[in-house]
């Protein structure tokens, strides 16, 4: 193996931490320049509550990353992610966030510490045998489109700011039963299982590691998956494939699909499910406006783009409603807010 290969083995992998943090923006600083130095590309959020990273490391130094992660956060725990690719990062980015995750809770009216039980992929799988036991979904309605836990709850909601009310609503006058909470690494049920409890719920129980580790401990002891289909990841990647399972459909030929991409035209850019006939049939877009826009000379693109967000900019980004068939085939004036179903 020369060494330019070598150097270019990756390791994508995810960790947070709840703690309190002083001094972040000389933190911020110090992180970027010790991690720049080994190559680390990703995403990195810190906060007073914490950290929050996803990131690519070159396998080659994967040690030398972690030990310099430990220093600033001792034996935080490190998920690797389930498929390796080169492209899931193309450069590092430290910021300094109000919160870890928009969660659009008040922290200060409950106890954060007090979080549910964690359970480990056997211990998980166990407990959904459970008579009475309730599996709740906590990501965003495009993640669950494509991968899931049978059975679970799953939120139609665009954020998870929007998804803790809707599932606090649908779980009223079930407050005795046993919760078994998930999400894609841990970080969202780490806060939303501490609400539960404050909420009255007696038996909060949530994924440790999230659906990132719960494939790796599968694995690695032979458990069979409750969970089908992909994981969907905050990254180029966008999915990891965790069973064979597909169980999502083309949003335009409605064709068993479960890859996401997002619309060529960037004045649009909403996240969908496109199958290859489909691409090649719209050019990459969610539908025939978006293409003929993208036929137009760069800079009347531009100004399309300049007038639409100059309006509010495209609401539907995430739009949990499926764009109509026969809306795809048809001319929508930019201005024009997609159907709500």
């Amino acid at each position: 193996m020369t060494q330019s290969t070598f150097e270019r083995e990756i390791t994508t992998l995810s960790f947070y931490r709840y703690v309190h943090l002083k001094n972040l923006n000389s933190l911020m600083e110090e992180l970027r320049s010790e991690w720049s130095s080994l190559g680390v590309m990703g995403r990195t959020y810190i906060a007073e509550e914490g950290v929050n990273a996803q990131v690519s490391v070159p396998t080659a130094r994967l040690e030398a990353f972690k030990a310099a992660v430990w220093r600033v956060f001792p034996e935080i725990p490190f998920k690797i992610a389930v498929e390796e690719r080169t492209e899931a990062f193309t450069k590092l980015k430290i910021k300094v966030r109000k919160k870890l995750v928009a969660d659009g809770l008040t922290d200060e009216a409950f106890d954060v510490t007090q979080v549910g039980t964690h359970l480990s992929a056997r211990a998980f799988n166990e407990a959904i045998a459970e008579e009475g036991t309730i599996v709740v979904d906590l990501r965003n309605h495009y993640e669950c489109e494509v991968g899931r836990f049978e059975n679970a709850i799953l939120p139609e909601a665009n954020t998870f700011r929007e998804a803790l009310p809707e599932v606090l609503d649908a779980l009223k006058g079930k407050e005795d039963k046993k919760l078994l909470l998930y999400c894609t690494g841990g970080i969202r049920c780490e806060k939303a299982s501490a609400w539960f409890k404050f909420n009255g719920f007696t038996d909060v129980n949530q994924l440790h590691g999230g659906i990132i580790d719960y494939a790796r401990q599968v694995k690695e002891e032979g458990l069979p998956s409750l969970y089908r289909g992909k994981n969907f990841v905050f990254d180029r990647r966008l999915s990891e494939a965790i069973t064979e399972d597909v169980l999502a459909s083309c949003h335009q030929c409605e064709k068993p699909w479960d890859l996401h991409r997002n619309c060529r035209f960037e004045g649009c850019n909403r996240l969908f499910l496109q199958c290859p006939a489909c691409r090649a049939e719209f050019g990459g877009c969610c539908s025939k406006t978006c293409q003929d826009i993208m036929q137009k000379p760069k800079e009347e693109r531009v100004a399309l783009q300049q007038a639409w967000e100059a309006k509010g900019g495209p609401k539907h980004y995430w739009s949990k409603t499926r764009l109509p068939f026969e809306l795809v085939r048809a001319d929508r004036p930019l201005d024009e807010p997609l159907p709500v179903s």
